[in-house]
Parts: C-alpha cells; sequence; structure tokens
C-alpha cells in the first residue's frame, strides 16, 4: 500500500495514486459503485461522507484524486463531459458585466458556449492571439476576469507561454484557465506555470478508448473547489461511477499511450510537410513551427494532433478526407484509433463567420497508435 505517491514517478501515480486495494475483499482495481444512495448511520450520519451519488461516489472520488495526482494538484473536480467543466468554470467565476480573454484559434464549442450562451447573461469577451502577449495584455479591460487558453490549441495547434500568460492575467487582475486536453497532463502541466485552473475532456487521452465521455477541472485553490463542488451538487452534471472507472483505467496507461501518439505523429507531420499536396502543417513537433522552441520548453513532447491544409481548397480536403481507410471519418480526438475530420464543417462549425473561423482547406488528424508505417501508407493514399 502507497500512501504518498507525490515523490513517485508519473507513470507510477498514473497506475497507484488514489487507488489503495478495496478494503473489503482485497480487489486491487477500484469497484465500480453503481449505486445512486448509501444507508446511512442514523439521521445525518453519513459513511466517510456518501449520502447520495450525484453529491459524491467513491468511484469518481479516485478518479478524482488520480487525476489530481498526475497535474500535480490539490483537487480534481469531475464533471459529466468537458463543455460541463468548461461551463462550471466560466460560472464560477463571471457575473454579468464581466469580460474575459478568448483565444483566436479555440475549440468549436467553448467559443459556442461563450458567444451564445454566456452573452445572453451579460458577459462580453475579446478575441486575442494567445501566442501575442502584447495582444492578450491590450485586450484586458478593468471588468476582465478570466483569460481562457488553449495549448496546443484545436485546431490549429497554436502554442501559448503558460507563464507569460498568468503574469498578464494576474497583474489585470484576471484568472488564467488553461485548457490541457490536447497535452494531457504527461506532457504539460500548467498549474505548476501559474495557471488557476486547468480543465479537460477526459472523453479524449485521458479516457483514451473512445468509449466515455466526460470532463474535469483541476485547481490549487481550496475555495475554488468548493465552488467547484458545489455547482456540480447543485446543477447535478456528474459522472456517473461507470463512467469514471472508465475514464480511470484509461488513465492508468496515459503514459504508454502518449510515448506512441507522439511517436506516430511526428513521423506523420515530417511526411505531411514534404508532401506537394500539402500547403501547410501545424504541429509544434517541427521546427519551423513558430511555437516549436517554446513547446519544447513548456511540453515533455509534442503530441498527437496534426492539422494541415491541403491544396485545392475545401472540395479538395473533404475528398482526401473521406478517403482513408485507418483514419476514421469522425470528431472527437484522443483515443487509440485514428481519426480525420474537416474542422470546418464538422468540429469548427459554430465558429463559421466569426474571429476564429478555419481555414476551408483545414484537415485535423488524430494520430492512433496503430503501426506508424500503415498509417503513413493510408494517408499517402488518400492524398495521392
Amino acid at each position: 500500500m502507497v500512501d504518498d505517491t507525490s515523490h513517485l514517478g508519473f507513470e507510477t501515480r498514473a497506475i497507484h495514486a488514489g487507488q489503495e486495494p478495496d478494503p473489503r475483499t482485497g480487489a486491487v482495481i477500484t469497484p465500480i459503485f453503481q449505486t445512486s444512495t448509501y444507508a446511512q448511520d442514523g439521521v445525518g450520519g453519513t459513511r466517510e461522507g456518501y449520502e447520495y451519488s450525484r453529491t459524491a461516489n467513491p468511484t469518481r472520488t479516485v478518479m478524482e484524486d488520480a487525476l489530481a495526482a498526475l497535474e500535480d494538484a490539490a483537487h480534481c473536480v469531475a464533471f459529466a463531459s468537458g463543455m460541463a467543466a468548461s461551463d462550471a468554470v466560466l460560472r464560477i467565476v463571471l457575473r454579468p458585466g464581466d469580460h474575459l480573454v478568448l483565444g483566436n484559434d479555440a475549440y468549436g464549442g467553448t467559443f459556442r458556449l461563450i458567444d451564445k450562451v454566456l452573452t445572453g447573461w451579460g458577459v462580453d469577451y475579446t478575441v486575442a492571439d494567445m501566442s501575442s502577449p502584447d495582444e492578450v495584455r491590450a485586450a484586458l479591460r478593468p471588468e476582465t476576469k478570466l483569460v481562457w487558453c488553449e495549448t496546443p490549441s484545436n485546431p490549429l495547434l497554436g502554442i501559448a507561454d503558460i507563464a507569460g500568460l498568468a503574469d498578464i492575467a494576474h497583474s489585470g487582475g484576471a484568472r488564467l484557465v488553461v485548457d490541457n486536453t490536447f497535452a494531457t497532463p504527461y506532457l504539460q502541466q500548467p498549474l505548476g506555470l501559474g495557471a488557476d485552473f486547468v480543465v479537460h475532456s477526459t472523453t479524449k487521452y485521458l479516457g483514451g478508448h473512445s468509449d466515455v465521455v466526460g470532463g474535469a477541472v483541476v485547481t490549487n485553490s481550496d475555495e475554488t473547489r468548493e465552488q467547484l463542488f458545489f455547482l456540480r451538487n447543485s446543477a447535478g452534471a456528474v459522472p456517473g461511477p461507470f463512467d469514471s472507472w472508465l475514464t480511470l483505467r484509461g488513465m492508468k496507461t496515459l503514459a504508454v499511450r502518449m510515448e506512441r501518439h507522439c511517436d506516430n505523429a511526428e513521423r506523420i507531420a515530417r511526411m505531411l510537410a514534404e508532401h506537394d499536396g500539402i500547403t501547410e502543417v501545424y504541429y509544434p513537433g517541427l521546427s519551423e513551427h513558430p511555437g516549436h522552441v517554446l513547446a519544447a520548453k513548456q511540453m515533455r513532447r509534442f503530441g498527437g494532433m496534426v492539422s494541415f491544409t491541403v491544396a485545392g481548397g475545401e472540395q479538395r480536403a473533404l475528398d482526401v478526407a473521406a478517403k482513408p481507410k485507418l483514419f476514421l471519418l469522425a470528431e472527437s480526438l484522443g483515443g487509440i484509433e485514428s481519426l480525420i475530420e474537416h474542422p470546418g464543417r464538422m468540429t469548427h462549425a459554430s465558429v463559421d463567420g466569426s474571429q476564429l473561423q478555419v481555414p476551408a482547406g483545414l484537415l485535423r488528424i488524430s494520430v492512433g497508435i496503430e503501426n506508424a508505417d500503415d498509417l503513413m501508407a493510408d494517408l499517402s493514399a488518400a492524398l495521392a
């Protein structure tokens, strides 16, 4: 039994942090506590704090403790989806009349939530290039309460200086949230660089097998944890015990999967960069990427996501997206299988006509852990 895992390596923490053998049976894998309620020892006498599974569930608690350990954080609060996690951060920080700064290359769902939902509540926002400190600084207002950053960003794989953004946000009285979904805690730990919140779509690399939907917020603030916990319990966007168990199961192999994702993505990015039919490749592992040096400084490796623009525009990109046999045409990312999608028509359709509109010829691939030669041959055939 390991009581303190803080001194252990990432791979060891992923398997042991918060995950003691079941005290009753000795089961080495956390049980799925598939229950909605708990017998109480008298009125108000909960057993270890459990009374109703919307409020807390032992399987969910273990998953939260494990993810907090992987982010080297004090707290994790899990949610039913990545968007529920994002919504929770926005709702505990912002009030009518407040303002936030959003990256100009953000996930379409995040933009939709802010542009179509929060603005109706009286919240304003400004779009800025997160790789430009001067632009972010100029976007701040006295009423700015939050700076929202993705790094690497979705879908153009932009890289932002987390420590620099934290300084800018804090100097203006705002807080910094970093969406760490693309990088995962294995490649990058934003709290250690000054971020106030880290959000994850645990659907993606943390779950890792395209079989569960979930989200999480990670923080070092006791007060923030209590606010998130209260809102989740009040609004009810909780992950069920089986979803929590699937996510926990996926996290155990995160390190080894990410190494393979990165290996494959680096080879594919280099292949695409040399292809005559590709006009631009977006991958921070390429030396010509404008954020390459910064990514090498604040990330362990460069990730498994690659985007590229196809010569010939949108129709050519759509044709290419339909051809692969191994890269499945599907939304989402971060699973063991490789996926391809057209952001302009799929994941980022909600940003069409906005400052966040993506190139019409852009394709995004989530590089899986299959044999790299097979994946390269599949893409080459699609581009032929």
